[in-house]
């Protein structure tokens, strides 16, 4: 990780995003039905989502009582996972979900000081 005199850099872009919610099929139906999209589930908790070409671009999961968040999350890719929470820390942010390994890299997901859900993911 860079120290505190350099500055690491990222795209402003998401490079995956999550839809957590209480009824996932209910989400899924609704956003395959406004934004076209193609829902690839993978079983009853969780669907891969693409515009219909290339690689999926984001998931719909179904939220339970242990969730560590309801709603949109956008994930940024970052070089280091836990370098990214720590600094998310130490910025006045809180960690909401710690890291965790996916087939798709490693995954965080940590609140800003606005109490926002933001993920972070191994580039």
């Amino acid at each position: 990780m860079a120290n505190d005199n350099e500055k690491t850099t990222f795209p402003a872009v998401p490079g995956w995003f999550d839809i957590s919610t209480p009824d996932s099929s209910r989400t899924r139906a609704f956003y395959q039905e406004i934004f076209g999209w193609t829902i690839n589930a993978l079983d009853d908790t969780y669907a891969m989502v693409s515009s219909g070409e290339g690689p999926p671009s984001g998931g719909i999961g179904q939220a339970g009582p242990e969730s560590p968040y309801v709603g949109v999350v956008p994930y940024f890719p970052v070089a280091d996972v836990e370098a990214a929470l720590a600094q998310a820390e130490k910025l006045g942010g809180s960690v909401k979900m710690p890291p965790q390994d996916t087939p798709a890299g490693r995954i965080a997901v940590f609140t800003d000081p606005d109490g926002n859900n933001v993920g972070v993911m191994s580039s």
